[in-house]
């Protein structure tokens, strides 16, 4: 389904593109860093905020408004902006921070452009990596490496025995709930690298990726990247991604439909989702 026309995709697009090397520069000249680490959660589990993320997530939030001041805008540190506009940006202004926190370099800046809660222009920039991927409207998903633009399409017609597949529980599904699925865990062998093991999803590279507990906007802003390069995505129980929660990405529907009977068992455990707007 096609919600945009050429001319809106090109301007959203566009200004995504301009955004992520924005996002570069910016962070090369004032965040590489020593920054500022604090947990979320006070001592009862570790969710790490840094000084970085709520930087870039201000200087995300005003290019936004700078050039659409009347549409929404939902972050993971600074909430929700609320408006009557048909048009809401949701953004993580760094996915992977533990990564961050650590020193790897698979942590992206994430921004989705959603029409009427649906995601339709996504936005996955890797600083360090110095790459971007960015769909152009519903059929083209690109990737942006050192200068050069380079269409990128899932993986075509693999059997299923041989799909590569990259999976995390988050601590969200406990070891018990684990040998229900003993035929997912003999599959997962090859580790999830935050937003980055998506994208390669969307690049061919893997065949399947899945995670528990992901919020709005670990999965908004990659939704459009996966579907225009072919990719299916939705929840652990085949709902709507857009509701966020466990995740599944398969690089056809086939494949999909195998993973999700083998996720079955534990596909109904509670799901983490968070619906901030209808």
């Amino acid at each position: 389904m096609n919600l945009l026309n050429k001319k809106d995709y090109n301007l959203y697009s566009n200004f995504l593109n301009t955004l992520a090397k924005d996002l570069n520069k910016f962070y090369f000249s004032k965040l590489n860093k020593t920054f500022m680490i604090s947990n979320k959660l006070k001592g009862k589990g570790y969710d790490p905020v840094t000084s970085a993320d709520k930087a870039f997530e201000k200087f995300i939030r005003l290019k936004i408004k700078k050039k659409f001041p009347s549409h929404q805008v939902i972050g993971e540190e600074f909430g929700h902006k609320k408006s009557t506009s048909d048009y809401t940006w949701v953004i993580d202004p760094i996915d992977g921070t533990r990564s961050f926190v650590i020193g790897n370099p698979t942590w992206s800046n994430l921004i989705s452009l959603n029409f009427k809660g649906i995601p339709v222009v996504g936005l996955a920039n890797f600083p360090i990596l110095n790459k971007y991927y960015l769909n152009f409207d519903n059929k083209n998903s690109f990737v942006f490496e050192k200068g050069k633009k380079r269409k990128i399409s899932v993986s075509k017609n693999i059997p299923f025995s041989q799909i590569k597949v990259s999976g995390a529980f988050h601590g969200a599904i406990s070891l018990k709930q684990q040998m229900r699925i003993p035929k997912v865990l003999k599959l997962m062998q090859f580790p999830t690298a935050d937003a980055l093991s998506y994208s390669h999803l969307c690049e061919g590279k893997i065949d399947v990726v899945f995670q528990a507990t992901n919020k709005i906007w670990d999965i908004h802003p990659l939704m459009p990247i996966i579907k225009a390069a072919g990719g299916i995505v939705t929840t652990w129980d085949n709902r709507d991604a857009v509701n966020a929660g466990s995740i599944l990405v398969s690089s056809n529907q086939t494949i999909h439909n195998k993973m999700l009977k083998l996720l079955k068992p534990v596909s109904n455990e509670k799901e983490n989702s968070v619906l901030l707007y209808k």
